[in-house]
């Protein structure tokens, strides 16, 4: 996929970054290696992937879902954002920035490219079912690729800590306080994480979304 995201800092020493498989190989995308299959801990519904690198309290998480006709295009990756802080009873959510609409001829299923929309949050939540009393303040950035011929919208979201609350479980891991900067610990800033894991997005086989070949 080309959505103007280079991959700066792909090559960062400690934080390279490799083609991954997702959903038994059907789709592929790139992201660093410290990213771990959380399945191999939990469980995790069939149509999510989720990755996360608990030393620095990031995750990246793929969904496929099915696609809402109702919400306009060019609004929604806002829309999902938004919805997402709901979900997770967020407080003080805002939404930083937000792309235009474009289409990505790279992904598309029967000449149909695949719609692409992008939104960066922040928003208070809590972690594994804490109180509001034990918030953090997290940054998120959230890829909507809009594949209508298989009625499908992924989702693409990244999750970036950037302010943890003392009475977090992640303070035991993290430390409490201001989140570190990646850069500042050999790794690739979450923003460029996420550019990367959007721009190589790879649908290897469609009958994913219950196509026909």
């Amino acid at each position: 996929m080309r959505l103007g995201f280079g991959k700066r800092g792909a090559n960062m020493p400690g934080d390279d970054c490799f083609e991954r498989p997702l959903f038994g190989g059907a789709i592929s995308t790139t992201f660093p290696l410290r990213f771990q299959d959380v399945s191999n801990i939990r469980e995790v519904p069939d149509h999510q992937e989720v990755l996360a690198d608990p030393g620095r309290d990031e995750s990246l998480i793929f969904e496929l879902l099915e696609l809402k006709r109702d919400i306009e295009d060019d609004r929604s990756a806002v829309w999902f954002l938004q919805d997402l802080a709901t979900e997770q009873n967020a407080e003080g959510s805002m939404v930083l920035e937000h792309s235009g609409t474009a289409e990505e001829e790279g992904l598309q299923y029967r000449d149909i490219p695949a719609i692409v929309t992008t939104a960066v949050g922040q928003m208070a939540v809590s972690k594994e079912r804490q109180g509001r009393e034990a918030q953090n303040t997290i940054r998120v950035y959230l890829a909507n690729l809009r594949l209508k011929e298989v009625a499908t919208d992924v989702l693409i979201t990244a999750y970036e800590p950037v302010f943890i609350n003392p009475l977090s479980v992640s303070a035991q891991t993290v430390g409490a306080g201001p989140a570190m900067p990646a850069t500042q610990s050999g790794c690739l800033p979450m923003a460029e994480v996420f550019k990367i894991a959007v721009s190589s997005f790879k649908v290897q086989d469609w009958n994913v979304f219950g196509a026909g070949t």
